[in-house]
């Protein structure tokens, strides 16, 4: 993979996760396969210049981020490049799922359109055995907006959070991220490939790109350079307990 296409992958794929869409979903209003959005977040093909500002419109962030991340850093060039296309910075899109930050704590009535999540965590059975489950913490909890959920299609019980850990899913999650999750998508059936999700890997919380294969799952972490890909056969997601834990929906964390 091309350091460029590299690059470009990781702006598209961050910047898509944050609008809250599939692969499918994106490759429809860009007039495109899924297949070729797969590409693309993959590192295996970078789409066409004349295709930036789409993707730049579909995704909202800037088309020179992209011509950037393609390699061409003389400035002129760029500049001509978007006279020749025109680049008007596109609007946030409309149906992300953005959190404003506020001084609220625990003791901080909620407001009537808003919801607790509670916060899952990882919980050793015994001192020392090494074996953990994953528990609904006793206090930590994170507010939602009740619109919010029911426009992406969450039932309020349904939504949870988790803390990210470790550098595996940089440069869209860094250590201490908190990630909201619908537990209400945590069948097989209900992966999308590419999507992120929280696992359960013998009681352990990871959170994972997740693709289905004909003969079980692959998960895929951000920062492949360090963390390669993972295969899993359907007897060895028994034998490791490995489950799917939801849908990753929101994440939120300081720089």
């Amino acid at each position: 993979m091309s350091m460029s296409a590299s690059n470009i992958a990781q702006i598209i794929t961050k910047a898509r996760l944050q609008r809250g869409i599939n692969q499918s979903e994106l490759a429809r209003e860009l007039g495109v396969s899924p297949q070729s959005v797969q590409a693309w977040e993959s590192g295996r093909s970078v789409p066409r210049p004349a295709k930036f500002q789409d993707i730049a419109r579909a995704l909202g962030i800037r088309s020179q981020s992209l011509l950037q991340a393609s390699g061409m850093m003389n400035v002129k060039s760029v500049t001509e490049f978007l006279n020749l296309f025109g680049d008007d910075e596109p609007p946030a899109p409309s149906d992300t799922m953005q959190s404003d930050m506020s001084a609220k704590d625990e003791s901080t009535p909620l407001d009537d359109d808003e919801v607790y999540a509670p916060l899952l965590r990882e919980v050793e059975l015994s001192p020392g055995s090494g074996k953990f489950a994953i528990e609904e913490g006793p206090a930590s909890r994170l507010r939602f907006s009740k619109h919010d959920l029911r426009a992406k299609g969450i039932q309020i019980s349904n939504a949870k959070c988790v803390t990210a850990s470790g550098s595996s899913m940089l440069p869209v999650l860094r250590d201490g991220a908190t990630v909201g999750v619908n537990v209400g998508k945590n069948q097989l059936t209900d992966v999308v490939d590419g999507e992120m999700y929280a696992i359960s890997h013998n009681g352990q919380l990871r959170i994972k790109q997740v693709f289905r294969l004909p003969s079980g799952l692959r998960l895929r972490s951000f920062n492949r350079d360090d963390y390669p890909d993972e295969d899993y056969s359907f007897q060895q997601l028994q034998e490791q307990q490995i489950s799917i834990l939801g849908h990753v929906f929101w994440w939120g964390m300081f720089a």
